[in-house]
């Protein structure tokens, strides 16, 4: 029980104890209690916390817009193809064996690459086409011409000027690993972006 009832109980007796010499002498009938309804949770859950945090009224005008800092690029388009490509702000699709559709980590690739030529309107861009040493030189390097070529539609789709974007394919010839495994040929298979001046 909680104490508020408790102390209900115990106050009605008390009162019940000292009325009763009272009720004997004058025979009147003895009054009528009507006990209020006390709410009791059964449950030892505790209470919900309280959100106590103040937050800024809807119409609050945020003054204090965050510093963009705008990163010095290399004048030289070698470095500067280096610092795109391990920054992330270009990468290359790739695609798996025989194929020339582009997967879901090829799009994101791809988007992320097209945010950053969109706000870098003043540079250029070349697709190579790329392929594993298997099948045909012939085969290869019309394989590399479907994946540079959409690499480049879908870069258009995407926002980018396609009149910035030129193709090549080099099928098998220029391999980034020289391997002869599935871990080689997985690195080759790719549409490779690479930055040029206008």
């Amino acid at each position: 029980m909680t104490k508020v009832l408790k102390g209900f109980i115990c106050g009605v007796a008390l009162a019940g104890l000292a009325l009763v010499p009272a009720c004997k002498s004058k025979k009147t009938p003895p009054p009528v209690v009507v006990p209020t309804t006390v709410t009791t949770t059964t449950s030892s859950t505790p209470p919900p916390p309280v959100d106590t945090t103040v937050r800024p009224p809807e119409d609050f005008v945020k003054t204090d817009e965050p510093k963009v800092s705008v990163e010095a690029l290399p004048a030289d388009i070698d470095q500067l193809n280096r610092v795109v490509q391990e920054k992330g702000y270009v990468q290359d699709a790739f695609f798996e064996f025989n194929e020339s559709t582009l997967s879901n980590p090829a799009q994101v690739a791809l988007s992320a690459s097209a945010n950053w030529l969109k706000q870098n309107s003043n540079y250029n861009l070349l697709i190579e086409g790329h392929c594993d040493e298997r099948g045909t030189e012939q085969y290869n390097l019309a394989l590399g011409d479907r994946r540079a070529n959409i690499a480049r539609e879908y870069l258009a789709t995407l926002g980018v000027d396609a009149s910035r974007i030129r193709t090549v394919s080099y099928g098998e010839e220029r391999p980034f690993d020289a391997g002869h495994d599935e871990n080689a040929w997985a690195k080759n298979r790719r549409a490779h972006l690479v930055l040029v001046g206008r």
